[in-house]
């Protein structure tokens, strides 16, 4: 669990930091005018690092579906330090005019291939690497990485700050959070030199191998297509959950100063507390799920999400005071909890160990590239089109998409991950109905 979440927490530090410093560097790479004109054409680098975590997803998800989930680990960390010193020696628009625009562009594309692969090959480690009983709290802790590699983010955003000048932060300030990314992915490709590979993964391996035969459908499109069904689940069980969360994570700052008017600061500081919070809440929401099952946590997400979202946003548009907006923020927090909890071990007990990485990675970068990518770029349009509220409603209306798949799909609580060990406990392996 440690060996799976530690490079996790430095992947999404280095994909979030972005997002956290937008407001910083969006001047420096390009020509100086309206903000919000400025934010939406960074927001637009940064959605275009989505639309690579489909051929992330493809490309490494194959790779820790036959060479294993330990080399996948190995090498999306690799690909992330070398994006993270892109950015962080990227030239700037009065330097080098629009190279450094490009600079920023090649690094979002790596850290978009990177990320499309680690979120698959984390998802499916931890699963397959935990007992039975206790695979939506281990998995859970997929999330605690990724928000505490935010927080990490966020604190190093409000320490910076508290001890530079708002000048100096549009300077070079904004440089030093990708520094730091780059030294933590060195420090982590050495730790995860050293994680074991996990027995579900060695054991269909060996099954494959066994009589000298190689199992040449192994990680392959052919072989996934197979369980197109489970493709499609992904697909639409992501869409709501990846709305909700990059609104309220990754544009929930730039919100509450933009729109709210609250103090760069205070964004930080309100954004930094309620994250704390909702990371805590993750091992403890994917417990109840192995007491309950997943789907009442699903369920219960997409209910919250449809309902709540308009009155919340729209409440927090007029917030001014630090604890109104913190409460408001950390609400919608709460229920994004039912989907970020569990919907990694979710994907992962869809689909057999033979294609399973690749099935959870595939899909789910294809939702985010269409949805959770472009979330702030359609919040950001809405309100230069002086219609905020639309964005709401998209938020809601994506939430209810889903909603009809968390109601009609399966129970995947006590799925097992091998064929052995269906036939020990009886029930159905991953990747047919039970």
């Amino acid at each position: 669990m440690i060996g799976g979440s530690v490079g996790n927490l430095v992947e999404w530090f280095d994909w979030f930091v972005y997002a956290s410093f937008a407001t910083y560097f969006a001047g420096a790479f390009f020509p100086s005018g309206d903000d919000t004109a400025q934010l939406m054409k960074t927001a637009g680098i940064f959605a275009v690092g989505f639309f690579m975590r489909p051929i992330g997803g493809w490309l490494l998800g194959r790779y820790a579906d036959r060479r294993g989930r330990k080399a996948a680990l190995t090498l999306t960390v690799t690909l992330m330090s070398v994006s993270a010193l892109l950015i962080a020696v990227a030239p700037t628009y009065g330097q080098a005019g629009y190279l450094g625009a490009g600079v920023l562009l090649v690094a979002r594309l790596l850290q978009g291939l990177s990320v499309g692969g680690e979120y698959a090959a984390s998802a499916t480690y931890l699963t397959e690497a935990s007992q039975p009983a206790r695979r939506g709290f281990v998995s859970s802790f997929q999330y605690v990485s990724m928000t505490l590699g935010q927080l990490c983010g966020l604190g190093l955003l409000i320490l910076l700050q508290h001890t530079m000048s708002d000048d100096a932060l549009h300077s070079y300030g904004w440089r030093i959070p990708f520094l730091v990314g780059t030294v933590g992915a060195v420090v982590v490709l050495w730790l995860r030199r050293n994680l074991l590979e996990t027995e579900a993964y060695e054991a269909a391996e060996g099954a494959g191998d066994e009589g000298g035969a190689v199992d040449q459908e192994r990680g392959s499109l052919r072989r996934l297509l197979r369980h197109r069904r489970e493709f499609a689940l992904v697909m639409a069980l992501t869409m709501g959950g990846t709305v909700a969360y990059y609104t309220y994570t990754t544009y929930l700052t730039k919100y509450l100063s933009n729109t709210a008017g609250l103090s760069k600061s205070d964004a930080s500081l309100v954004s930094f507390c309620a994250l704390f919070l909702f990371m805590l809440l993750q091992p403890a929401a994917g417990a109840l799920s192995d007491r309950i099952g997943r789907r009442p946590l699903l369920i219960g997400f997409g209910i919250g999400s449809m309902l709540c979202t308009v009155p919340i946003m729209t409440a927090l548009s007029h917030t001014s005071s630090f604890g109104g907006a913190l409460l408001l923020s950390l609400a919608a927090l709460v229920i994004v909890t039912g989907y970020t909890s569990i919907n990694a071990v979710v994907k992962a007990e869809l689909f057999p160990t033979q294609v399973r990485a690749l099935g959870v990675a595939l899909p789910y970068a294809l939702a985010n590239a269409l949805f959770g990518g472009t979330a702030e770029y359609v919040a950001l349009w809405f309100k230069n089109a002086d219609a905020e509220s639309g964005f709401y409603w998209y938020v809601s209306g994506c939430a209810a998409v889903s909603l009809v798949v968390y109601l009609t799909m399966r129970e995947t609580r006590g799925t097992a991950l091998t064929a052995e060990a269906a036939a020990e406990g009886g029930a159905a392996p991953a990747g047919r109905r039970g």
